[in-house]
């Protein structure tokens, strides 16, 4: 056994993402015994001493068939709709399930505001992490019914990584309709299963597809979780929901990911992948090569443009010659300042804007 399926086996914390294609169908909602299978299934992860947090999709689907509709919505409001009801229905039925074990069951919503938002992040981190200092299982989904466009996560797979962070697990397990990670389509045949990731060259040749009719992830958004996870440090086992006792036994099933060897901070993690972008900085190639080869701060002099209206302390992008995005990080400035300075070598600015538009300390290369 690998070093990050040991790991993963071994985990003291440990976020479990269920995709909605393991609880429900288009036919029946709710499909309650393959719930009770997988609530089965962590439920003896915690008994061998795991804190788990659920990360549960299926809220749109569970909400389908009571509403007389035959397949996923594509208008927002009808998805709201259906995941109003989905989403009771979901939250009593894990209830009901671990119920049978005695466990209280706390449903926590999200949207991506609660996370890119400084404040709301660690209300949400207070909260799961009291749920578990209560013994009670935390089953995390977004807030569908509120989530707009622009406010959503895109799937579940990267809320479960956000929240994997959020709680500083040991682990992140991803179960789905779909058993690892192929080289191709294995609907299609000829591809052949990677059962480990080690690095960021394991996956080329890799194509990824998108997700299937009551998701909104799929191979793509899978991949992306599992980068995402990486940075904070937190290996990642892909394996499919059938088999959930295995994988939250000894990890000997599916693909594992294994996470980079030194996590990023929480700060820095969050203005790569939580924050909202406010606006974007456009630098010259002498500022790439400071920012992300030297990891030094961002002046005046390397910024040719400003995008957007901002203000300091917001998050910003910046973007090469190549209209690249490079990095993103904390700026010290409005952008009607930059505007005014920009360009400028630090001795042309008095005194007060001589400090750099965006410091080492806050910037995080991509």
């Amino acid at each position: 056994m690998s070093a990050t399926r040991r790991t993963i086996a071994s985990a003291g914390s440990i976020v479990v993402k269920i995709g909605s294609s393991a609880l429900t169908s288009l036919v029946g909602g709710l499909d309650v015994g393959r719930l009770d299978a997988l609530a089965d299934a962590i439920e003896a992860r915690m008994r061998a001493g795991s804190d788990v947090v659920v990360v549960s999709s299926g809220a749109v689907g569970a909400g389908l068939a009571p509403l007389g509709l035959t397949k996923r919505p594509r208008d927002l409001a009808t998805k709201q709709a259906a995941a109003s009801v989905g989403q009771l229905a979901l939250a009593h039925a894990w209830g009901t399930s671990f119920a049978r074990y005695g466990r209280t069951v706390g449903q926590v919503l999200l949207t991506a505001d609660d996370i890119a938002r400084r404040a709301q992040h660690r209300n949400a981190q207070r909260t799961l992490d009291r749920l578990r200092a209560l013994h009670a299982v935390a089953i995390v989904n977004e807030n569908d019914t509120v989530a707009t466009a622009e406010l959503r996560f895109g799937d579940n797979d990267r809320l479960a990584a956000l929240v994997a962070h959020l709680v500083g697990a040991d682990a992140l397990v991803l179960l789905s309709d779909v058993d690892g990670l192929y080289d191709g389509d294995p609907r299609k045949g000829n591809a052949t299963l990677i059962p480990e990731v080690n690095s960021p060259e394991d996956l080329d040749g890799v194509i990824a597809g998108s997700g299937g009719a009551l998701g909104t992830g799929g191979m793509a958004s899978k991949l992306s979780a599992a980068r995402l996870a990486a940075d904070a440090g937190v290996p990642v086992l892909l394996a499919a929901a059938s088999d959930a006792g295995t994988a939250l036994r000894d990890a000997g099933v599916g693909t594992a990911f294994a996470a980079r060897p030194s996590r990023l901070s929480a700060r820095k993690f969050w203005v790569r992948h939580a924050a909202d972008e406010q606006g974007i900085l456009h630098i010259d190639e002498g500022a790439v090569r400071a920012v992300v080869t030297k990891r030094r701060s961002l002046l005046p002099a390397g910024i040719t443009a400003v995008s957007g209206r901002f203000y300091g302390g917001d998050v910003v992008s910046l973007l090469g010659p190549e209209e690249r995005p490079v990095a993103r990080g904390v700026v010290a400035y409005d952008s009607a300042e930059i505007s005014d300075i920009l360009g400028k070598s630090t001795q042309e600015l008095p005194a007060e804007m001589q400090r750099p538009v965006v410091h080492a300390d806050d910037l995080v290369p991509l």
